[in-house]
């Protein structure tokens, strides 16, 4: 059986909204895009080391608007960028239930999470990566489909935006199976669910 392994940057208030850029969804008022930049710059390798590792012999799993992103901007950094040929030659999996096509090389698309993402864990295969997609990420968790939870917490906040533990969500318990901090704050922790 394969894991479905969610890999979330966070913030130390619980955002994961929006790491990657400033322009990053303006469109819903959020203001803090960008917070993850200034602690992977300078000569620390350490969290570029980790995310190379954690990426390794993968398939991607996707919400629709965390799709759409990586979609527009992944294929085009072929070469620019350390993990782009990585990220495109793999699998790719959205959930969406209006997406009528998906172009980005190796798409599929699923409709239903709690029987298309179980069925997809019953394939062979290798791991099966999730990034950002909160929405996704919450339906996952509900159904029980998450393996491990792989969280960069960095010290920052926010004060503000998409979450993945918010209001509402039904008990359940993790357990520690890695932790380190890097030279920048960064915090890296892993955890499997104690079914």
């Amino acid at each position: 059986m394969r894991k479905i392994i969610v890999q979330e940057f966070i913030t130390l208030d619980g955002v994961m909204q929006a790491p990657g850029g400033p322009d990053e969804d303006t469109e819903s008022g959020f203001k803090g895009g960008g917070w993850t930049a200034p602690y992977f710059s300078g000569t620390d390798d350490a969290a570029a080391d980790i995310m190379a590792e954690w990426m390794r012999s993968t398939d991607i799993l996707l919400g629709r608007k965390t799709y759409d992103q990586f979609a527009a901007y992944w294929p085009t950094q072929n070469g620019s960028n350390p993990f782009a040929d990585s990220i495109n030659q793999y699998a790719k999996y959205v959930v969406s239930t209006t997406l009528e096509k998906a172009d980005w090389n190796n798409t599929n698309i699923l409709r239903d999470v709690a029987k298309d993402v179980a069925a997809l864990k019953d394939t062979e295969g290798g791991d099966i990566l999730v990034y950002g997609s909160a929405t996704l990420v919450k339906s996952l968790l509900h159904h029980n489909l998450v393996d491990e939870l792989r969280l960069m917490m960095f010290p920052v906040i926010v004060g503000g935006g998409l979450r993945i533990f918010d209001d509402g969500r039904e008990l359940k318990k993790f357990q520690l199976k890695l932790s380190r901090t890097i030279d920048t704050g960064v915090l890296i922790l892993e955890y499997e669910p104690i079914k």
